[in-house]
């Protein structure tokens, strides 16, 4: 933030981001060892999912209904359930406070208009949880960001709003607490096959879409191309995130590239099932398949556990070794940024790796220490296993989604249909988002057909 003599105060965003995105995590391990069980703590079958923390109850979200809007407020018994959302939008409201005051602001001018982008963010939340919308999967981030582009576009951004519109700042610290969710053994648990179907395929799709952008359908935004490319290549809204940050893509040009992908992957989370079946392929194979290319992680599990419950569990671990790339693509973009698009000859001369540095987004290292950390911990025996399992699974993966969600309706409250016309008026994002993704289908498949269905098949069968 700057003040009035244009200066900058308080942290940047992306530190900001890391400092409590990672205050969150320990939070949430410290609270979960506290409640730690008294006996049979490194029992898995007594505890499938964790110890069960108390946190768990402070991030509520709205649930399934069918006729009546506030079904969604009571639990699957039919009590009340809504403290526990409101302490849910709590969350959102406090974060978005802190960040505004790390970063310069006052709370009294960002509160109030925190508390409306969490009323709204509820409002997706219940829109998704309609029953024919949850059959059709129709996930809370594309309810999230309608709503923003509905409110933002209809009724207009009052003043007293702005000072919370902090969008990228909550996906940013939603993706530091991600981080905790990125556990090295799980990535390793599928191996080279694994690894070499998310490792190889991705940075091939994303150099080639983004460079059939550029010079052949000659798209005049390098950082629109890039970031649709890394999208649909790498992991949908993280990977355009973290790379429009390194690419300091447009606000239009982000709310773009996550509005295709969002589109596209609802397409493809119910198409690509039926297409494998009929196809006749092998559902470890078409799970690989699944993971690799659909962009979102909730529906690469919907779609991959369609074919099968081991399916799905590869699909899961093939997109979250995906994931685990994307500080390694938002660094690879920042350097190329740094030393050839944006490069100017006739000014000062400094070196490539200080100008990477000064355009990476430095919210990437609190992903990656938070990842570390809490791979390390489960690592050290079945107790900390439960406990790090605990702590992500009971509290930090909803409150995730609640940031998340908050930061898409900031997203689309910053988004006017008038300037995002000119990037659809060609047509030509669409259809490089459908280029790219195709490219994506045939690689991702011949080469899990190679790793799954061949090379390593004995390794990956049941």
């Amino acid at each position: 933030m700057k003040d009035a003599r244009g200066r900058e105060v308080g942290l940047h965003e992306d530190l900001a981001a890391v400092v409590i995105g990672l205050g969150i995590v320990l939070l949430a391990l410290a609270v979960t060892w506290q409640a730690r069980p008294v006996s049979d703590a490194g029992s898995r079958a007594r505890h499938p999912k964790g110890w069960p923390t108390p946190l768990a109850a402070t991030v509520g979200m709205p649930g399934a209904w069918a006729d009546a809007p506030l079904d969604a407020f009571r639990d699957k018994q039919g009590d009340l359930a809504a403290g526990a959302i409101v302490l849910g939008m709590g969350w959102v409201v406090a974060i978005v406070a802190a960040g505004v005051v790390l970063g310069g602001g006052s709370v009294r001018a960002c509160l109030p208009g925190a508390i409306l982008i969490a009323g709204l963010a509820c409002l997706a939340y219940v829109l998704s949880g309609q029953k024919v919308v949850k059959y059709y999967n129709l996930e809370y981030p594309l309810w999230a960001l309608a709503v923003g582009l509905f409110v933002g576009n209809a009724a207009g951004v009052p003043r007293w709003l702005a000072p919370a519109l902090v969008g990228e700042f909550l996906i940013k610290t939603g993706l530091v607490i991600f981080g905790a969710e990125v556990l090295v053994s799980r990535l390793l648990a599928l191996g080279l096959p694994g690894l070499m179907t998310a490792w190889l395929v991705t940075p091939v799709v994303l150099v080639a879409t983004y460079l059939f952008g550029v010079h052949v359908m000659r798209i005049p935004s390098r950082a629109l191309c890039m970031t649709l490319s890394a999208d649909m290549s790498v992991c949908g809204v993280s990977a355009a995130i973290a790379t429009g940050a390194a690419c300091r893509a447009k606000k239009e040009e982000l709310s773009l590239a996550i509005g295709l992908s969002l589109f596209f992957t609802v397409i493809m989370m119910v198409a690509m099932p039926p297409v494998i079946r009929w196809m006749g392929l092998d559902p470890i194979l078409g799970g690989a398949w699944i993971g690799g290319t659909i962009d979102a992680t909730g529906a690469v599990v919907a779609a991959g556990e369609s074919l099968g419950k081991q399916a799905g569990e590869v699909a899961a671990t093939v997109k979250m070794i995906q994931n685990s790339m994307i500080g390694l693509i938002a660094f690879a973009v920042a350097v190329y940024w740094a030393g050839w698009v944006e490069r100017d000859p006739a000014g000062p001369r400094g070196t490539l790796a200080g100008e990477a540095w000064r355009r990476f987004p430095r919210f990437i290292v609190g992903f990656l220490a938070a990842s570390l950390v809490c791979s390390w911990l489960h690592t050290l025996g079945p107790e900390q296993a439960l406990w790090v399992d605990g702590a992500t699974t009971g509290f930090t993966l909803k409150l995730r989604g609640w940031l998340f969600c908050a930061g898409f309706v900031c997203m689309g409250l910053q988004t006017s249909f008038r300037e995002l016309a000119p990037y659809l008026a060609s047509g030509r994002p669409v259809v490089l988002y459908l280029a790219g993704q195709a490219l994506n289908l045939v690689l991702t498949l011949v080469v899990a057909s190679l790793t799954f269905g061949w090379l390593f098949k004995k390794v990956v069968e049941p």
